[in-house]
């Protein structure tokens, strides 16, 4: 599994979708904005379906973290909102990276652990709830919260219902990691 090729796919995938969405408000050009904007739907979910598939935690980060710039890179200047709440996440999603690495070595996760309560609303099914995990959490209030979006197309709907499935994925495959960085 080589993220890149993944990423690679996201990439071409929102170019089409921008590309779409700037079509529809050109007069005469709506029909091609609508087939560019539905392919890059298309290809995005299709690479979030193989992702998910696949369970990789990973490469499930890599294509989220992927997204969220490519739609901060894209987003309007003026909606002051929307950037805001991208930045966050890109932040958390790079401290959800520094997580990752940090289980990848049994010694240094297992004196990072120490540092998380015992209590339960700090643990994910038992192991400390860290910035792996906040990200996609937080990630996912952010991606419901959206799909409340009123006028919001169908396809859209099923791009952004993808992205939350592939949340749980995404932190059962670090549990693993997690697990194993306890392991002997």
């Amino acid at each position: 599994m080589d993220p890149t090729g993944y990423v690679a796919r996201i990439t071409a995938a929102m170019r089409n979708i921008d590309r779409g969405r700037r079509a529809y408000a050109i007069e005469g050009k709506e029909r091609a904005g609508r087939i560019a904007y539905e392919d890059g739907i298309a290809e995005a979910l299709s690479v979030f379906k193989e992702a998910c598939a696949i369970g990789d935690p990973f490469l499930l980060l890599t294509v989220e973290y992927t997204l969220l710039i490519l739609e901060k890179q894209l987003c309007d200047k003026s909606d002051k909102d929307t950037i805001n709440s991208l930045t966050k996440a890109i932040a958390n999603f790079d401290d959800a990276f520094l997580a990752f690495k940090a289980v990848e070595d049994k010694i240094v996760y297992r004196g990072t652990e120490l540092t998380f309560p015992h209590d339960k609303k700090f643990r994910f099914k038992g192991y400390a709830r860290d910035a792996f995990h906040l990200a996609f959490t937080a990630h996912k209030t952010r991606l419901k919260n959206n799909l409340r979006t009123s006028g919001l197309d169908p396809i859209e709907k099923a791009l952004l219902k993808q992205r939350i499935d592939n949340i749980p994925a995404a932190q059962d495959g670090y549990l693993e990691k997690q697990k194993k960085a306890f392991a002997n």
